[in-house]
Order: structure tokens, then sequence, then C-alpha cells
């Protein structure tokens, strides 16, 4: 049997990759399958990996083989640098599913202005505290331009998740979404720079009215950091306490922009229920194609509910959605996975680079993490047919 052939890697570049995943020592030995003082004697420069070992290294924190060869490690920003403050999420400590998604979620972002030669829309927001929630929720619906009489028509809540999904990219935000991170860590995130910001939405997410809420949301994270009224989780230094009332305003602005003042008014039943049940918020929800809860949100902020009543709702909500038969999950194409990932701006990005020849079918497949005997049910997805230069 031949023996193994070490990798003669940099131990340097070792620790590096292993801290920048996120991953402890004992779970890179649990997933490598060697012992922790194995993986400590890789780091230290006492013994080293063999080829088939650090390819697994590589897979597991997702970096190029050859990186681990590298003289010295790659000087980058902390990952906390790149995301707007999260509650519960302590810099330097994100989850190597978090920190993955972070990353790749940045690369496609720096795809998009490598292959966005004529640039970008600016974004067009700025909210501050002292606008007050229902000025600086105008000033959102306003840019997104959908008019309430148009979300009134969306035939379900699928519908409503595209179409409000269409409006935030079209004011030059990218739209993503990652997998494999809880909900109790992420169920969104922003990632604040200017120009091309970004937002994230956690696919665990099953519920698209919950998406909605949580994008609106996102973007109202933006509108506050183009003020400078917050900052990147890195440098955000409120407290616990004051981070939370920030997150409030976001929830109750966000809940103003999906169910405007006016709207809510004339949606009202004409004999307002004392006590705001579980089905009463549902059916008005069903209105404005937005969750229950996000209604009980607003009706929180327009004053109908009071917060005790409001945190009596959701235990009652939370009760009924714990009784609820699981729902089957659809099938979704690798086509509407790539969309889904990457957005249209991206993937409409890369099909042009691609047909003016400034990628490759091999690039353009990698880019989309999309085998390239699909593109052409992509294509049509978009309504872009193919261009003649492209054609082989």
């Amino acid at each position: 049997m031949a023996r193994p052939v070490p990798a003669n890697v940099n131990p340097r570049l070792l620790d590096w990759a292993r801290r920048e995943g996120g991953f402890s020592v004992e779970a890179v030995a649990r997933r490598v399958g060697v012992s922790t003082s194995r993986v400590e004697e890789w780091e230290r420069g006492d013994r080293q990996p063999t080829v088939r070992q650090t390819l697994k290294l590589a897979g597991l924190y997702r970096r190029p083989f050859g990186v681990f060869f590298l003289a010295e490690p790659p000087v980058t920003e902390p990952i906390a640098a790149e995301y707007r403050r999260l509650p519960g999420v302590k810099p330097g400590s994100e989850s190597p599913e978090f920190r993955l998604a972070i990353r790749l979620m940045m690369q496609r972002r720096e795809l998009a202005l490598e292959l966005g030669s004529d640039g970008f829309a600016d974004f067009p927001l700025a909210v501050r505290f002292s606008d007050g929630a229902e000025t600086a929720s105008a000033r959102i619906r306003a840019a997104l331009s959908i008019p309430v009489e148009t979300q009134a028509s969306w035939k379900d809540e699928w519908t409503a998740w595209r179409e409000w999904r269409s409006a935030v990219e079209g004011i030059g935000v990218l739209v993503f979404q990652f997998p494999s991170v809880t909900l109790t860590e992420a169920r969104g995130v922003a990632l604040p720079h200017f120009e091309l910001p970004g937002v994230g939405i956690n696919s665990k997410e099953s519920a698209p009215g919950a998406r909605v809420f949580t994008l609106i949301h996102e973007v109202v994270h933006l509108a506050l950091n183009r003020a400078r009224e917050e900052d990147v989780a890195l440098r955000e230094r409120r407290s616990e306490s004051q981070w939370l009332e920030v997150e409030r305003f976001a929830e109750e602005v966000a809940s103003r922009v999906l169910v405007p003042g006016g709207a809510l008014e004339k949606a009202l039943p004409l004999q307002r229920p004392r006590v705001w049940d579980v089905q009463a918020v549902r059916t008005l929800a069903r209105r404005f194609r937005i969750t229950p809860r996000a209604m009980a949100t607003r009706l929180r902020s327009a004053g109908l509910m009071s917060w005790s009543a409001y945190r009596e709702w959701i235990a009652a909500w939370e009760k009924a959605v714990a009784a609820m038969p699981p729902k089957k999950g659809g099938f979704a194409t690798p086509v509407d996975k790539t969309l889904g990932r990457a957005g249209r701006p991206l993937t409409q990005l890369v099909l042009e680079a691609l047909d003016s020849n400034r990628i490759s079918a091999v690039d353009a497949s990698r880019y989309l993490d999309l085998r390239f005997d699909h593109f052409e049910v992509l294509r049509a997805e978009l309504g872009q047919p193919r261009a003649a230069a492209s054609a082989e």
C-alpha cells in the first residue's frame, strides 16, 4: 500500500483558514476524522496533513487548495465589517455557516461590480430616527413605487415576495438568499456598502410573507446606515437595550411600508374588535399579502394594540403555528435555486457578459452555480433570448 503523501502546507495558513471560517479545533477534527491534537500539530507545524486531508480542509473551509501554500495569510477585513449588527450575534463569534453566507454574498456583490460596466442606480434612501416611523415609511414606500391597489391585486404571498424583491432590486439593491444558517442567528442581513448595497434573506424562512417583512426590515437598516444612524457590526457601539430600540424602529417602519396608514384605515372592519384574536389578524393580513405577525406589528404601531395585548397575541400566534400541520416543501428547479441565491440583476449581468464574450461558459456556470445545459431554461425564465454572439 502506498504511503500517504504529505502536503507540505504553510501551517500559518491552516490556522488562518480555520479562524476565518469560524471553526473550532474540535469541529475541524470531527469533520476531517482526526484527533484535536492532530489538528493542533498541523497548525503548529509539528506535522503535515496529507494531500487527502488537506483537500478535506479546503472543502470544509471553502478555500482553494492552493491557498494553503501561500507564504503569508491574505489580509482581509473582519467579516463583521461587512454586515449590519444583528441581535445576539457577537462580532467574531459568528457561526461557520453565517460567515460563509456573508463571504458568498460579498463575492457576488464584487462580481456584479466587476461585470456592471455601466454602473448602478444610486441607493436613494437615507432615514433618520428623528424623521419618525410615518415619514420614514412613506419615503421608502414612495421609492419602491408599489401602489396599494397593485399590492391588493396580487394572487398570493409568493407573488408578493417576487414583486417586493423586484422593487427593492429596482432601487439599486442586490437581494440574495442564503442557506444553512439557523433562523435564530439571522432571518436576514443587510450589507451596507455603497455603491450597490445588498440584502440577504435566510432561505430557511419558508413563509413568503415573512421573507417580505424581513426584506423591507433590512432596507430600513440600509437607509439608516446611509444616513449614518447606524454602523456595521464591527463598529456599532450601542448597548443591547439601545440596539433593541433600533430594531423596534426598523420593525415599525417596515410594517408601515407594507401597510400604509390610509390603507389600514380603509381595511379595518366597521366594528373593530376589542380584542384582536389570531383569526381576526390573519383575515386582515390577507388583504395586504403579509404575515399575521407583520400585521400584528402594524396594529401595535397604529395604536390599535397595546404592548401587553401584542405580547399576548404573539404567544397565541406561536401556539397556533405549532399546532399547524407541517407544510410540504415544494420542488425548486436548478434555475429557481440560481435566481433565489443570486437574484435577477446579477444573473442578467452574467448572461450579458457571456453573450458579449467577456466571460466563458465555464465562468458563467461557476458564477451562477448552474450547469450550462440549464442556461436556456434560465434565459426563458428571464425573458432573455440568446445573443447570436454566444452561439457555437
